[in-house]
């Protein structure tokens, strides 16, 4: 059986340095294929789509709201050939019923144990319109290594550097954020892999650096340092969303190569203050992840805010605009009041505005948004920002003697192209 798995393309973050990683949910699912599908994928970000290629069945992954507009069309492509068209992943869970008038098949929920019913209904002529398995989680121990063999690898070297390779160690969430549908999507349950299923992925995966996608690493202090110390000895280097405030706990993660973390900073406190201090004195990184337009932001706070990530001196900062997807607080809330201004789902992108923020206008936010970005980077490039850190990596593997010789003069020619431009 012939299955081409296709990723839409999306847009990146309009102030970004565009770089592509591999994707995570395309290669998880493929591992919940049974051994007699033919895998092919294409990342159509990297690749175009080529529609005359002969295939049984076309699977759409789309994990953002932005790739779901494009990924209507690709299957809208193959069913008027009279392919059959499945569709799953995170975008394709919030947006349920417009896709499924895509779709032969939606699939909403985790696939793990389930794909040999959907397939053996495909045999038998029965496909089901939906297969909803949301408030129906398998055992997280059935979750096994992603198919990282289906990425086209080269493409994901950035300027002749390898990137990180994405993994996971747990699912759900156990809190409920007001931006967030993951609460939706999974639960609001912390389920860990077993750590020794965890290790033996990262181990075999054929690349120091990795990005480790829970969706937060703070959610259960046992397990969190258990796994740091199985780690250890992995010698990976690795970023990831948060990691508990503890000197203990940021030890372990030093100690097990934590390279850089993505930490929302929501206001100008001192806690956050300390916070960022406490990881930069672990010898880790802080890339910002910065929301503006929540309902207690004036213009006058958000300057307050820029000028405060200067001060407490990122490494990196990623500035979006608050965004109602569906299944959120926020779009509950934003929706109840009248305030969501677009339902075009290519603008949900997370640097348009689709909403009335309370106290500045729609436009007034947008230019918000850009001074935000122009004054962060004004005096050192996040091209130039991006190699700083990077530098770190090269030098915590170089400790470690984990790194690779060609990646040396690639990494200094990198780093010479960065200051060129300046």
């Amino acid at each position: 059986m012939r299955f081409k798995l296709i990723y839409p393309r999306w847009p990146k973050l309009a102030r970004q340095t565009e770089f592509h990683l591999p994707p995570h949910g395309p290669v998880v699912f493929a591992a919940t294929l049974p051994d007699y599908v033919s895998v092919d994928f294409v990342d159509e970000n990297l690749e175009a789509v080529d529609f005359d290629e002969p295939v049984d069945i076309v699977g759409i992954s789309m994990m953002l709201t932005v790739q779901v507009k494009r990924g209507w069309e690709i299957a809208d492509t193959y069913r008027a050939k009279g392919i059959t068209v499945i569709f799953g992943g995170i975008a394709t869970m919030l947006h349920a019923e417009e896709t499924m008038a895509h779709a032969d098949a939606v699939f909403l929920g985790e696939a793990e144990g389930r794909m040999e019913r959907v397939l053996d209904d495909i045999r038998r002529g029965e496909l089901r319109r939906c297969y909803d398995y949301l408030d129906d989680r398998p055992d997280i121990a059935l979750v096994g290594p992603a198919r990282r063999d289906i990425l086209n690898r080269p493409l994901y070297n950035h300027k002749g550097v390898q990137m990180v390779d994405l993994v996971h160690a747990s699912r759900g969430c156990r809190f409920n954020c007001y931006p967030c549908a993951v609460a939706y999507l999974g639960g609001r349950e912390f389920r860990p892999r077993p750590i020794e299923k965890a290790i033996a992925e990262m181990a075999a995966i054929d690349n120091n650096r990795l990005f480790i996608v829970d969706n937060s690493l703070a959610q259960d202090t046992a397990w969190e340092t258990e796994l740091f110390r199985e780690m250890i000895p992995l010698k990976k280097k690795w970023c990831c969303h948060p990691i508990e405030d503890r000197p203990d706990v940021l030890d372990l993660a030093a100690r097990a190569g934590a390279w850089y973390v993505y930490q929302a900073v929501f206001d100008t406190s001192d806690y956050i203050r300390e916070r960022i201090r406490r990881y930069h004195d672990h010898g880790i990184g802080v890339e910002g992840t910065i929301l503006l337009g929540l309902d207690n932001h004036t213009e006058d706070s958000i300057k307050r805010l820029i000028d405060f990530l200067l001060e407490i001196e990122l490494d990196l900062a990623e500035f979006t605009v608050l965004t109602p997807f569906p299944h959120t607080q926020a779009y509950r809330e934003l929706h109840s009041q009248g305030r969501i201004l677009s339902c075009d789902w290519d603008r949900y992108s997370a640097d348009q505005v689709v909403y009335r923020p309370r106290h500045m206008t729609p436009e007034r936010l947008q230019e918000l948004l850009a001074y935000a970005w122009d004054s962060f980077y004004r005096d050192e490039s996040q091209s130039m920002k991006m190699a700083r850190l990077f530098q770190q990596v090269v030098k915590k593997e170089m400790a470690d003697n984990t790194f690779r010789p060609r990646n040396r003069e690639l990494a200094r020619q990198s780093f010479g192209r960065q200051q060129e431009r300046g």
